[in-house]
């Protein structure tokens, strides 16, 4: 039975359940890939599918929109599987049950995959009226939640179009017009080691108390990391302690602020009251910097024992590594106030046998802000006498100051809503910047309807919300003959 029939608008809520009766996580996307092929067919459109399971769909101009640039409507197919402790449901069989709960569509105890499915339902329900638009490609990309492995290995070249409407935004009422590339760094850092006879005392600093969060999104929040955090409590000990480093560590992604770190420490002459107040000392100059966004931070002191410990060279090289790497804002942005246009987040510690390495998420909206950074630590891998590897690049979407498209949406959304959109800029990566890649010249813009806890069993839609913008939607469609 239909949850969702007797809701406006009812051809975008048709094809969001049919969406939701098919299972779609991220790398097992071939059921839904297969299906809008089916789609596509059964409605008499050319489709291209790809060997990543990308699918495109392609339909002329309707009568009057024959010059207006191709316009492609983009989304992904995959989506976030989630669930409650409590909840029986096998993603890789069932769909998703809907719920309709006052203004919010919801899943049952699992995330619901308006994230992003609302896009695709979008798509198909412009694809399948007789509302006027530009000749159109959907392109609906697979696994973006883990990887933008589809928008990395799509292929352009089957792309005309060079107006792009992304509809992956989570915010009625905003328009996302850029968002930042990034890479990720490996500074690799040779260690050697003295073994003991018998194990000894040793101390274990601990980094705890933080917050954390995403290393792009929560970036301008300055919130501590405790990496970075750790490398001070351990300048400063060196600064009155003779000690060597046993063993460090910390974080667990490097796109993410890291929460916690830990150094065990082998002492000369362990003096542990002065450790202790050293610690304290900087638990009180944490709490004092970081008192709007880690309150709680301190640094903890447990007492082990080690049976080795880095010489003494290693044991400062990879202190000064720690206190030297960049971290955090580096460049705000001059075109969109309060953006953060480049950063680093020094997100891993990892150590072995062999080396310590500090991997990092660089990001810039400018190429060329991101290789600044990424020289800065190329140039530090040389001084401490490691070796940097940069990997995993993703493209920037640079802001268009000149974007037509983005002038047509904002005039029809202040005609048709009374006010002003917001425009708005992310420092994180978006499919929209791979896909200015791989699409040269192509105007993008981004925006969709509320959705609140994605990535979670508690994430809605909002249904008055999709009625708004998908009116939004097909108005600012129609208005680009008026443009072009």
């Amino acid at each position: 039975m239909s949850v969702l029939s007797n809701l406006e608008p009812k051809s975008v809520m048709y094809y969001f359940e049919e969406l939701s009766k098919i299972p779609r996580a991220s790398k097992s996307e071939k059921e839904i890939s297969d299906h809008l092929v089916a789609f596509a067919k059964e409605k008499g459109f050319e489709v291209i599918q790809d060997s990543h399971l990308n699918v495109i769909i392609k339909k002329p101009a309707t009568p009057g929109y024959e010059n207006v640039p191709t316009l492609i409507i983009q989304g992904h197919m995959d989506m976030v599987c989630e669930k409650n402790q409590d909840v029986q449901h096998d993603f890789a069989k069932e769909g998703i049950k809907l719920q309709v709960v006052g203004d919010l569509i919801k899943g049952t105890g699992t995330t619901l995959g308006a994230d992003n499915g609302i896009a695709v339902a979008f798509a198909l329900a412009l694809l399948t009226s007789d509302l006027p638009h530009p000749a159109l490609e959907v392109l609906i990309t697979s696994d973006e939640e883990m990887g933008m492995t589809g928008a990395l290995n799509l292929d352009g070249s089957h792309l005309k179009g060079k107006l792009m409407l992304n509809l992956d935004t989570e915010e009625e009422g905003e328009i996302y017009v850029s968002c930042a590339g990034g890479a990720r760094t490996d500074l690799e850092l040779p260690v050697s080691w003295t073994k003991l006879e018998k194990e000894v005392k040793a101390i274990q600093i601990q980094v705890r108390g933080l917050q954390g969060g995403h290393s792009g999104a929560d970036i301008h929040l300055q919130k501590g990391n405790s990496n970075k955090i750790l490398g001070r409590v351990l300048n400063e000990l060196r600064k009155s302690e003779k000690f060597n480093i046993v063993e460090i560590f910390g974080g667990a992604k490097d796109n993410a602020i890291p929460r916690e770190a830990d150094a065990t420490l082998c002492f000369e002459n362990l003096n542990l009251e002065k450790v202790k107040s050293v610690a304290d000392k900087m638990t009180k100059i944490f709490q004092e910097e970081y008192r709007v966004s880690d309150p709680n931070v301190r640094i903890d002191i447990k007492e082990c024992t080690a049976a080795k410990f880095m010489t003494n060279e290693s044991t400062e090289k990879v202190i000064n590594t720690l206190v030297l790497h960049p971290n955090g804002i580096n460049t705000w942005s001059m075109d969109i106030h309060g953006l953060v246009e480049s950063s680093t987040n020094v997100g891993v510690i990892i150590q072995n046998e062999a080396s310590v390495t500090f991997r990092s998420a660089v990001r810039g909206s400018i190429e060329s802000r991101k290789l600044e950074i990424i020289e800065v630590i190329r140039a530090l891998a040389i001084i401490v006498g490691a070796k940097c590897v940069d990997n995993s690049h993703y493209p920037a979407w640079q802001y268009n100051p000149e974007s037509k498209l983005r002038e047509a949406f904002c005039e029809i959304y202040e005609k048709e809503f009374g006010k002003e959109i917001e425009l708005k800029a992310i420092h994180a990566g978006l499919e929209c910047g791979v896909l200015s890649e791989k699409i040269p010249g192509v105007d993008i813009i981004s925006f969709g309807p509320n959705i609140r806890g994605a990535h979670t069993p508690e994430e809605n839609v909002s249904i008055s919300s999709i009625q708004n913008v998908w009116k939004f939607f097909v108005k600012g469609v129609e208005s680009l003959k008026n443009y072009y």
